[in-house]
């Protein structure tokens, strides 16, 4: 078995756990909600981001190592997604005019790409991205956990302040709205 093919199956395996990991997501929330609206005095299930943003490095899609650490002091917006994944795809042109609205305000987005570089080089043609995109690969899922992403589901978006705390995370897709109401704050 050839190394690309092993990458290759690592990647299918990977993308099976996250299409079954997101599938127990949506329907945990579904559940949640019907239990909620039941009895509304329940809390909203909270999840546990960490309090400091983990440092990582990972290529760009130029074969350029970046550090996280490049982006110290700006309000940071880590997305990982794949282009397999119709919700991320939903996701990027929003992402794209945020950057752009609030980029002199000191936002960054940097997207993580759980794919092949591939398929991300391709793709990133269409929505015009015009933030940093990173080749996760399989590290960027074990990356996306120690964010919080407890599930491995995509997408999955943290929110870093300006001193690197981790303010805010979400499992699955995100509005416009719903995502300048997390980052405003910190701008």
């Amino acid at each position: 078995m050839t190394r690309k093919s092993m990458v290759r199956t690592g990647l299918l395996v990977s993308i099976i756990a996250a299409l079954s990991a997101t599938l127990g997501f949506y329907l945990g929330h579904v559940l949640q909600g019907r239990a909620r609206s039941e009895n509304s005095a329940d809390p909203p299930v909270e999840v546990a981001m960490p309090d400091e943003r983990p440092v990582f490095s990972l290529p760009d899609t130029a074969g350029q190592t970046r550090r996280v650490q490049e982006w110290d002091g700006k309000v940071l917006v880590i997305n990982f997604w794949a282009t397999w994944c119709p919700p991320c795809r939903e996701e990027i042109p929003e992402f794209v005019a945020l950057q752009q609205k609030y980029a002199t305000h000191g936002l960054q987005f940097i997207g993580i790409a759980i794919d092949e570089p591939d398929a991300v080089l391709p793709f990133m043609q269409a929505p015009g991205i015009n933030y940093p995109v990173l080749l996760g690969q399989l590290t960027g899922v074990d990356l996306s956990r120690k964010y919080g992403n407890r599930w491995g589901a995509l997408p999955f978006t943290a929110v870093i302040d300006r001193q690197g705390h981790v303010v805010s995370v979400k499992g699955g897709s995100i509005t416009r709205a719903e995502m300048e109401q997390k980052i405003l704050p910190h701008l």
